[in-house]
């Protein structure tokens, strides 16, 4: 029996004219990740991707296979599925010796059908009251609910073959990685920003990440929890180019020569420099950052305008309204939240102010700002960059 997997549209559907342009993306890394792990006939038909094996060893390789498909944005149901002719018999008898097994457990279940292929002679209700027939008589306690099952059976009748699968899983959403531009990505070793890193590649953004550190303040520990947090995000990007920036001479001459009140946000004028020179390089729209609204003593309003001052791109801010609650589900999801919480300190740390302004005023920021050569120190501090390709598949890369 062919086991197929099944990978459904989202929003891709919508997309009109452009769609094509949507598909070839998900299409591409589709099959970027299969090259990993097996052979792998993939393509696509009425708003469905099928992704089928087509050795042994793809065939051994299915879960892993699986696994990568649910990670790709634009699909929002991913299913494996058996693969029959289309013929009512040949559908009952794969419900009762493949699917069956897999069904035992679940107490309530729904049938559905979708007939794609209108020459086939049953109409779907009818489908759906045969293979729900058949479930009854193979899985031992289980009982039909059509409001709320546990699991829900489905058979489609395509142009050339029949699937029958249960138990769709939800797929990444979203729209497919690299379709809505170039961004950003200040990272930290905190729990947010790797969560405002997936939101937006989850909108199509294509992810370049700046982390800053401070060393010998912060430690190399730091700067490895940096990584096996980008390296989490790239089950969803394959890879992220990583800059690692030093601000230790920065953060030195601000804790000497400015109020300490205003450290904070000056070092954040700082880093929105250096990231605004990096964007500009690397052709990056936006910048990234996981900025909670009233969060901390940063993320004020008016501390917030005085970071924006400072840049002419736009500043893409996913977490703004979410609450802490909200920003740690999302992190626990996607697999970043213990790495986050392991006790490696970033420079955001580094000299922490006692009363940090809540509500600055710009003018002040700007004389502050003025004690120190600040358009040298940003070049200074960039030409610190070092370069750490961070990939899903292999060895971390240095340029």
């Amino acid at each position: 029996m062919k086991e197929v997997i099944l990978c459904k549209y989202g929003e891709v559907i919508l997309k009109g004219a452009n769609r094509s342009d949507f598909e070839a993306k998900m299409l591409k890394q589709l099959r970027q990740r299969a090259r990993r792990i097996g052979n792998y006939k993939i393509y696509y038909s009425q708003s469905t991707v099928y992704i089928e094996p087509l050795d042994e060893e793809a065939i051994d390789n299915i879960d892993e296979m699986y696994y990568q498909a649910k990670h790709v944005f634009g699909f929002v149901g991913v299913s494996r599925a058996f693969a029959c002719e289309k013929n009512i018999d040949t559908i009952l008898e794969v419900v009762k010796t493949e699917l069956a097994p897999k069904l035992r457990g679940y107490k309530t279940f729904k049938a559905e059908s979708k007939r794609s292929d209108k020459r086939f002679p049953m109409t779907s209700p009818e489908i759906s009251g045969e293979v729900g027939g058949a479930v009854l008589s193979s899985v031992p306690g289980i009982k039909v609910d059509v409001r709320n099952p546990e699991v829900i059976v489905r058979v489609e009748i395509r142009e050339h073959e029949a699937f029958v699968h249960a138990g769709q899983e939800k797929g990444a959403g979203g729209i497919p990685y690299g379709s809505s531009g170039r961004g950003l990505l200040l990272l930290s070793g905190g729990i947010d920003s790797p969560v405002a890193g997936y939101m937006m590649a989850k909108r199509g953004v294509q992810l370049e990440a700046i982390h800053f550190e401070s060393y010998p303040y912060t430690s190399e520990r730091a700067k490895e929890k940096v990584l096996d947090l980008a390296k989490a995000l790239t089950n969803y990007t394959m890879r992220i180019r990583v800059h690692v920036v030093s601000l230790t001479k920065i953060q030195e001459l601000l804790r000497d020569n400015c109020e300490e009140d205003y450290f904070t946000l000056m070092l954040r004028r700082y880093m929105m420099a250096i990231s605004l020179k990096l964007a500009h390089d690397y052709d990056c729209e936006a910048i990234i950052t996981g900025e909670s609204l009233g969060q901390v003593a940063s993320q004020t309003m008016k501390a917030i305008n005085v970071t924006n001052s400072m840049t002419d791109i736009p500043i893409f801010r996913p977490l703004i309204g979410m609450d802490k609650e909200e920003i740690i589900r999302i992190a626990r999801q996607i697999g970043t939240f213990e790495t986050s919480t392991l006790p490696f300190e970033d420079c955001c740390t580094v000299f922490t102010p006692r009363h940090p302004k809540t509500r600055p005023e710009l003018e002040k920021v700007i004389e502050e700002q003025n004690h120190l050569p600040f358009d040298e120190l940003v070049e200074e501090a960039y030409r610190t960059k070092e370069i750490i390709v961070v990939k899903q598949f292999g060895e971390n890369k240095f340029e």
